[in-house]
């Protein structure tokens, strides 16, 4: 089986042209160093695939939320479509591990860095509506993306809600500690823990030192939950 016979599987659609496929797959620094004839990377998918979703996402919260005000559906929109959400989602179809890139970026990381799995998804995105049409775009988001809503809008509002939970329920100031941080400059690392008072709640791992907090609350609360 081909390696895009196999995202077909994952994501279970067929694209009737594979090779909206494969340049929804295709990142910069691939098509650069195989010298590859210009706008063959995935970046004119992803512009188009940010549009749809952004329509699709719409569309269902307008749908799931009767109840809730422009400014709700607003926030809760981007906590779905914002780029560490995004990068969450594409581990259940590992669509990391299909991409077409570069051999430095490959070294260096690129297959789990936030931006270029948001970016290949609304790439992916862009290609199966332009195969298939919004029908299809629909199905492939409400089916990989508009689900476990709860759960990704506390990803993406981890830090606030962590601080409001603090406030109203426990003991001792919420803060944040770098403890390590290391990789080359292009590639950085950071770990961060969210600590109350004295007492360790999460610890997360990032590519910024504001990724590695954001982990790090959404830890704390999942164990505070618990």
């Amino acid at each position: 089986m081909s390696r895009l016979e196999e995202v077909e599987e994952i994501i279970e659609y067929q694209f009737q042209n594979r090779g909206l496929l494969r340049q929804a797959l295709t990142h910069s620094s691939y098509a650069n160093e195989k010298r590859m004839k210009k706008l063959s990377d995935n970046e004119r998918l992803e512009f188009l695939g940010d549009a749809v979703l952004e329509v699709i996402s719409s569309e269902f919260l307008f749908e799931q939320y009767p109840d809730y005000t422009e400014g709700n559906l607003t926030k809760l929109r981007a906590s779905l479509v914002c780029e560490p959400t995004l990068a969450l989602c594409t581990k259940e179809i590992h669509l990391g591990d299909f991409l077409y890139l570069g051999k430095g970026e490959d070294i260096n990381g690129g297959r789990s860095r936030n931006s270029i799995l948001s970016d290949a998804l609304e790439a992916l995105i862009g290609a199966i509506y332009l195969d298939g049409g919004f029908a299809c775009a629909r199905e492939f988001v409400r089916k990989f993306i508009l689900t476990d809503i709860e759960n990704k809008q506390l990803f993406y509002d981890s830090k606030t809600i962590l601080q409001e939970l603090v406030q109203s329920g426990y003991e001792g100031e919420l803060s944040y500690r770098l403890v390590k941080e290391g990789g080359p400059a292009h590639d950085k690392f950071f770990v961060s823990q969210a600590w109350i008072g004295d007492r360790l709640i999460g610890e997360g791992q990032g590519h910024t030192k504001k990724a590695a907090e954001q982990e790090a609350a959404y830890q704390a609360l999942l164990r505070l939950k618990k």
